[in-house]
């Protein structure tokens, strides 16, 4: 028997049967094509590669890099400070972490180093972390509730010194707190934003008569009574057609109405003067304490003369506007939205207004050098330094600028390649000062030949001493101090004395002076549960890796079956003339 390639008659049959089969292949093709430019090319644009990246921001150790500790279980972002030996403003920094790649949300302040201070877990949404001044004391205040539709349904918390709620505020009337600004004047009231949804007529802007706009309202209560002080709506100065949001099918449901205004920022100064910035309408608002509108900064509704060709009014999609003085007001221009990627910049804002005149001008601006486009979120902050700290929202970095807006220290918490992903966010970043005294013990963990002590929210510890029972009266344990280690960041290690007679231990926290602060629980060495310190990469990264190593297995076993198939299609055995005779001639002789 010989073996016969499949040609001459057979050729072209073969070849129709191969257009047949590259016409799904076509197909699919096209339709990976079409899915590719819609779907995976638009993300493409967003990644921001340029020379100089540093492992860090090309996201090496994940989006998000964050550090364990051993004694708390909770996670914080590891940081990257540049230029080398920035000259950061050394007080604490106040931000609230969240997105798909931060494990442990919620509320955190850390200082100068980026090593972290104090962190609370939050499950909900927080925003708005900052210190604020209470009839002559220092509170944490936030915002934590649930995110719905681009607002907050929730309440605002104000934690003393030792991180223990205070206050919980909410607004007057059947409303409940929006998640973008709560702000506590010098008469010790709160300035609050709300959303509430209500009846509109949309037709102007295509939608239906009979819909539903998220209105704006601003109220000013007192804390401690609750009572309402002060209310403005949106919707009794600016209406649907002065929005520069899409309508984009909202509006129909009260669950999901048309946000033309979004109310992002509320600000009062000392002469009783409110500033209301509706993001959606590119509009600063002055009231007074009236309610009425005293002139509109920005948007349709503008009234300034713009005296820097265009920038002083033509912001975009803006946050945080805050007074600084009478005739000066700061504001973070995003330009940008979630639905407007561009090559222009987000940045800060100081504009002078000659209000009589109603001129408007740009006094400084303030650009990230990496060109930062922040879709969302973002603020500024004049520090009483002089110089500016602007958080950049979506993206997760703030920077520290000069007055004159020159680039101080430049602070990442996320891999800066991806920070248009928002894998990592912080609604607002400050700067401040505060003394923790938490009313809890401080934590403790035994590793190998050591001790490895935290005490979450504690500002004043200095060191550690590591105390051991000096084995005497177990009743009335007495402890000798046998080794004082200078704190060196949230988690000190403490090395353990190699001596089996130690039955317990604790640890004491010291303050400058050399007072003791605080102790942890009395422990046994012989007692301390296994501590798991492989750590490993972060689990997202890890998920992705395996995710392309199992593409390209995949893709490996496809190409070879594929390819023997390919052969096996080719080359054929088929049967000569000779091999029929000789079948024949068998098939004669065994039927004699």
């Amino acid at each position: 028997m010989r073996l016969n390639t499949l040609f001459g008659r057979n050729d072209q049959p073969r070849k129709r049967v191969g257009l047949r089969r590259l016409l799904p292949i076509f197909i699919l093709g096209i339709g990976a094509l079409a899915l590719f430019y819609n779907y995976a090319l638009p993300h493409l644009f967003r990644l921001r590669f340029h020379l100089g990246l540093s492992r860090y921001d090309l996201g090496f150790y994940g989006f998000a890099p964050s550090q364990r500790y051993h004694s708390f279980h909770e996670q914080s972002p590891i940081v990257q400070i540049s230029p080398a030996g920035a000259k950061c403003d050394q007080r604490y920094t106040f931000l609230a972490p969240r997105g798909d790649s931060v494990e442990h949300p919620g509320p955190m302040i850390i200082d100068a180093k980026g090593e972290l201070v104090w962190m609370k877990y939050n499950r909900g949404t927080t925003q708005d972390f900052k210190v604020q001044h209470y009839k002559g004391q220092d509170y944490l205040s936030y915002w934590q509730g649930d995110e719905e539709d681009g607002h907050g349904r929730g309440s605002w918390y104000m934690l003393d010194s030792t991180y223990t709620p205070q206050y919980i505020i909410t607004p007057a009337g059947e409303l409940e707190g929006d998640l973008h600004d709560i702000q506590i004047t010098v008469n010790d009231t709160a300035i609050l934003s709300i959303y509430e949804p209500i009846p509109a007529d949309l037709t102007s802007v295509g939608g239906p008569e009979q819909g539903w706009i998220y209105e704006g309202i601003v109220q000013e209560i007192d804390i401690e009574s609750g009572e309402l002080l002060f209310e403005w709506r949106s919707s009794h100065t600016y209406h649907p057609e002065d929005s520069y949001q899409e309508l984009a099918g909202k509006g129909h449901e009260r669950t999901l109405g048309f946000d033309y205004f979004h109310m992002n920022s509320v600000d009062k100064d000392d002469q009783g003067r409110y500033l209301v910035s509706g993001r959606h309408t590119h509009t600063i608002t002055c009231i007074d304490s009236s309610g009425d509108v005293l002139w509109t900064l920005g948007g349709k509704q503008n009234k300034f003369t713009d005296l820097s060709e265009g920038t002083a009014t033509g912001f975009k999609w803006q946050h945080d506007a805050r007074w600084h003085g009478e005739n000066q007001i700061t504001i973070f221009d995003n330009v940008v939205n979630d639905a407007a990627y561009n090559t222009e910049a987000s940045h800060g804002l100081s504009l002078e207004l000659d209000i009589p005149a109603r001129e408007a001008k740009v006094s400084q601006r303030y650009d990230h050098p990496l060109g930062i486009m922040a879709v969302s979120q973002g603020n500024l902050q004049v520090l009483d330094t002089g110089n500016v700290l602007v958080g950049w929202g979506h993206s997760s970095a703030f920077t520290e600028f000069s007055h004159d807006g020159e680039m101080i220290c430049d602070t990442h918490f996320g891999a800066s390649a991806w920070f248009n992903f928002g894998r990592i966010v912080s609604y607002r970043v400050m700067k401040g000062s505060w003394v923790g005294s938490p009313d809890t013990l401080p934590d403790v963990a035994m590793v190998g030949d050591g001790i490895f002590v935290s005490w979450n929210g504690a500002t004043e510890v200095v060191s550690w001493v590591l105390e051991v029972w000096d084995g005497d009266n177990l009743e009335k344990m007495t402890f000798v101090a046998v080794d004082k280690v200078e704190r060196s960041g949230f988690e000190t290690r403490i090395p353990f004395p190699a001596d089996d007679a130690i039955s317990y231990y604790r640890v004491a926290a010291i303050d400058a002076k050399g007072e003791v602060l605080g102790r942890t629980e009395v422990y046994s060495p012989r007692g301390a549960p296994p501590e798991d310190t492989s750590f490993g990469p972060p689990l997202g990264v890890t998920a992705i890796m395996i995710f392309l190593l199992v593409c390209l297995l995949c893709g490996l076993y496809y190409a070879v079956t594929r390819q023997r198939s390919h052969i096996g299609a080719l080359y054929q055995l088929v049967r000569s003339k000779e091999d029929d005779s000789d079948s024949d001639s068998e098939r004669g002789d065994s039927s004699v």
